[in-house]
């Protein structure tokens, strides 16, 4: 289902996150490289990415949760993309960070980088392969 090959690390911003039973999905902007706005695609829509995490019941225990990473909220992680190309992937062992409030890493830099950031489960972010473009 993933491309084992390809590892994309993203710096977004929370839209809205599903916490299923199975598996809990954060719906994200990636934020551009100067971390000051959000990606658009082709038609100037801001560009959404879905990231899978374990059941939700798991994740809640390393701190993901609704109520933790509300709408707004500027994360990093590490993601495996869908093998079909949509903008979706799975963690995997990589790390998740988020940012203080208000508080968007610096240039090509992602939360784990920020002063008061917080790490969601075990791992750092991992080494990109690739690099995702709108």
């Amino acid at each position: 289902m993933y491309d084992e090959k390809k590892i994309y690390v993203f710096t977004g911003v929370v839209m809205r996150i599903s916490p299923d039973a199975n598996h809990l999905q954060i719906f994200f902007y990636p934020l551009d490289e100067a971390r000051r706005a959000v990606l658009r695609d082709a038609s100037g829509e801001p560009a959404v990415w879905a990231v899978e995490l374990r059941a939700a019941s798991q994740v809640a225990q390393d701190g993901v949760t609704v109520d933790a990473f509300p709408p707004g909220t500027i994360f990093s992680i590490g993601l495996r993309p869908l093998r079909n190309g949509r903008p979706a992937g799975g963690r995997g062992k990589s790390g998740l960070f988020k940012c203080p409030p208000n508080t968007p890493p610096t240039t090509d830099k992602n939360c784990d980088s920020v002063t008061g950031s917080t790490s969601h489960g075990q791992g750092a972010l991992p080494q990109p392969t690739d690099e995702w473009r709108p």
